[in-house]
């Protein structure tokens, strides 16, 4: 049997086939991206020093903002493109693709410079003190003030290919990167640095890996670039008209305020959990790595779905749009059921995997494994409930609406979210604290649902 098209895979092709085709190889990229993020942290707890653990947990909320710039254009313009493609006008969503790939490279250079000159108070205000501070500097150097450029131009490369039908080879590109950073990890941490040195040699190794994937996911866009509607022409990006700029940033601002939001809901919970010490900033930051397992499936599925979502809506085929929606909903929501039972059941060899008690600080490190085990039973039961919410939020950026996507990103941190971990962290202390991500998201998903109904209530009313 013949392959399908491209144009076939979005028109024709049966929805579970062609959400398969899209979303399995997201998928795989996600999973071996979330392993190159959390391998850091599992090898940094092979050390048994809480404090390079914690160190990490505090950087990360400063690289999370390259995943706010890399959906700024890589969703943003991602979109636009298929959206074009459905439309028929490739010479409009070849322009779209330069600039977005410019436009990642002058917001990358800019992030860096700006971290680069806040770094130590940033550092304080987030959490880290004077155990860790040392750690978390050189962490943010090589992984974010050296690294965001790679990071985020990697990250636009990937979705753009992925929403011109190339999903295969943009998880191609991530997962390589990821592979690498594996195998870099122990050889600098444990090999060719001296002790003491891990938290530098686990950064070098995500640095090194993100500039190999960078590298890779250009050379691709180029390649295709010969029979896709993708570009990497300066002149190209300089031609965009206003209006397809406007619709860039109509959805790319509102997807980076999402993360960017998410990101800030992160710096009060470290600042929280700091006050409960180290060892309690270090088990949030395992729970938030492990917690990415199901988060990073279900990111995969709805990334398979916004292309299929973005051209239907476009070409005006409303029935196929409404199915892929409601097909991708149901596949989502059935990875988040399986995942609650899986971490009540495993969260303490989870907990145990990121931290070893045989080693370095060992007083310190149960502690940490037992706050750890605690806060994944109570933080995975919010994952039907964080589902939905991404799920409405890649729906109402497939078809364009910015303003919706941009008003549930900030209901759901500003208005549920933040508050909800000051109330429930005086009432109720750490454990108060972690649980707020359920009443946040779950108040979210219900706003989320609104909003989806009353966009799809319109389209028929239009129809």
């Amino acid at each position: 049997m013949n392959k399908p098209s491209k144009q076939e895979l979005f028109e024709s092709v049966p929805i579970p086939k062609a959400l398969a085709t899209l979303a399995i190889p997201t998928i795989i990229s996600q999973l071996i991206n979330l392993v190159y993020n959390i391998v850091d942290t599992f090898f940094i707890g092979r050390t048994g020093n809480s404090y390079m653990v914690a160190s990490v947990t505090v950087s990360f909320t400063i690289f999370m903002m390259t995943i706010a710039f890399g959906n700024l254009f890589g969703i943003g313009g991602g979109s636009l493109m298929a959206r074009l493609m459905g439309q028929g006008k490739p010479d409009e969503a070849r322009r779209v693709c330069a600039f977005s790939l410019y436009g990642s490279v002058v917001i990358s250079v800019l992030y860096s410079l700006i971290i680069f000159l806040t770094l130590e108070p940033l550092l304080r205000l987030l959490g880290a003190s004077d155990a860790t501070i040392g750690y978390a500097k050189e962490y943010v150097w090589l992984v974010v003030i050296l690294g965001t450029l790679p990071t985020v131009v990697s990250a636009v490369g990937g979705h753009l290919l992925r929403n011109a039908g190339y999903a295969k080879q943009a998880s191609i590109g991530l997962s390589g990167g990821g592979v690498l950073n594996i195998v870099l990890d122990p050889l600098f941490m444990f090999v060719l640095l001296p002790e003491g040195r891990e938290v530098f040699g686990a950064a070098l190794a995500t640095l090194l890996s993100n500039i190999a994937a960078c590298v890779y996911m250009l050379v691709m866009v180029k390649k295709v670039s010969r029979t896709a509607p993708l570009s990497m022409s300066l002149g190209h990006a300089r031609a965009i008209r206003r209006a397809d700029l406007r619709e860039v940033f109509a959805v790319g601002i509102p997807s980076a305020a999402l993360n960017a939001l998410f990101d800030l809901a992160n710096v009060f919970l470290n600042a929280l959990m700091a006050v409960h010490g180290d060892t309690a900033l270090a088990a949030i930051g395992i729970v938030m790595k492990s917690e990415r397992l199901p988060n990073a499936i279900n990111i995969g599925i709805c990334q398979g779905m916004l292309p299929i979502v973005a051209y239907n809506f476009s070409s005006g085929n409303r029935e196929r749009m409404e199915k892929t929606i409601s097909f991708a909903r149901v596949c989502g929501l059935g990875i988040s059921f399986f995942s609650v039972v899986f971490f009540q059941l495993c969260a303490v060899p989870i907990a145990r995997i990121f931290m070893n008690a045989t080693a370095g600080h060992v007083e310190e490190a149960l502690e940490t494994i037992g706050y750890a085990t605690l806060f994944i039973r109570i933080r995975c039961l919010a994952s039907p409930v964080q589902f939905i919410n991404y799920h409405t939020s890649f729906c109402l950026q497939a078809m364009g609406d910015g303003r919706d996507t941009l008003l549930h990103a900030f209901a759901r941190q500003i208005v549920f979210y933040i508050p909800f971990m000051f109330l429930l962290d005086r009432l109720f202390g750490m454990q108060g604290l972690v649980s707020a991500v359920i009443a946040g998201e779950a108040c979210g998903a219900v706003f989320a649902s609104i909003l989806l109904r009353r966009w799809l209530k319109k389209l028929h009313t239009a129809a």
